[in-house]
Parts: structure tokens; sequence; C-alpha cells
């Protein structure tokens, strides 16, 4: 029996800018693509800082998110891409502000440059069906 692809593709947040779709639910994992500050409305950066830069690619990853039936709880794995390594710290103190318990993996990079010349971008992989989060201590 094969594999249903389920594609995710919500208003709330910002159109793709490219030949991708928002998300892709695959068994059960929903594939993020990498969510920029971007205001749905007008497709442009919002103005500010790189925190407030932070907290809308959060918001619009949560639109996303919450369109396949998943939240912040059930992220298993992100990925950030950063313009400027020295931003480290402000973007996990945004993070913070959405992932509050049970973080889930997550790698960081710098990058030479990032669509419509972002600060940030975040991507995510994420169950769709319940999660039991137990603690393994070795």
């Amino acid at each position: 029996m094969p594999l249903i692809r389920k594609i995710i593709n919500t208003a709330n947040a910002p159109r793709p800018i490219a030949p991708y779709n928002q998300g892709v639910i695959l068994d059960s994992i929903l594939y993020v693509s990498g969510c920029l500050g971007l205001d749905k409305d007008t497709m442009k950066l919002v103005e500010g800082d790189v925190a407030t830069e932070t907290r809308q690619a959060l918001r619009n990853l949560g639109y996303i998110l919450t369109a396949a039936d998943s939240s912040f709880d059930k992220v298993i794995k992100t990925t950030i891409f950063m313009s400027d390594m020295n931003d480290f710290g402000e973007i996990n103190e945004v993070y913070k502000e959405f992932f509050v318990s049970n973080y889930p993996a997550r790698s960081a990079f710098q990058v030479g440059k990032l669509p419509l010349n972002a600060r940030v971008e975040i991507e995510a992989v994420a169950s769709v069906n319940d999660l039991n989060t137990v603690e393994s201590k070795l």
C-alpha cells in the first residue's frame, strides 16, 4: 500500500516565494519548509530587529503547524539559519517563547545569505499524532 503525501498550505501564513509547499505530511510526520519573518499580507519582512523577525517567523511556523493539526509541542527537530551568528542569543530568547519545554532537537547555522535578505529562517519536522514524551537518563 503506498504512503499518502498530504500537502499543507494555509492562508494564515505567507505564501511560498518559490516552487515549494509550506508543509508536507508523509505518514505521521510533518516537514515544514523554512519560515521567514514575512507579513503574509505584504509579503515583506517585518520591520524591526532580529527578535521581531524571529518572532514573526515562529508565528508563521505555528500557523502551518496548526493547519496540519500539529503544534509546537509536537515539533521533533528544528533547523535555524541565521545571517549573523552574533544574533544567536537574541534568537534563542524568542525561540523559548514558543518552545517552552521538551525542546526539540535542533541545528543552527550562520549562512551566507537568506531569501529576501532575511536575518533568520526556521524549518521544522513535527508529528501530527499525539506524543508521549519520556526522558532517557543513562
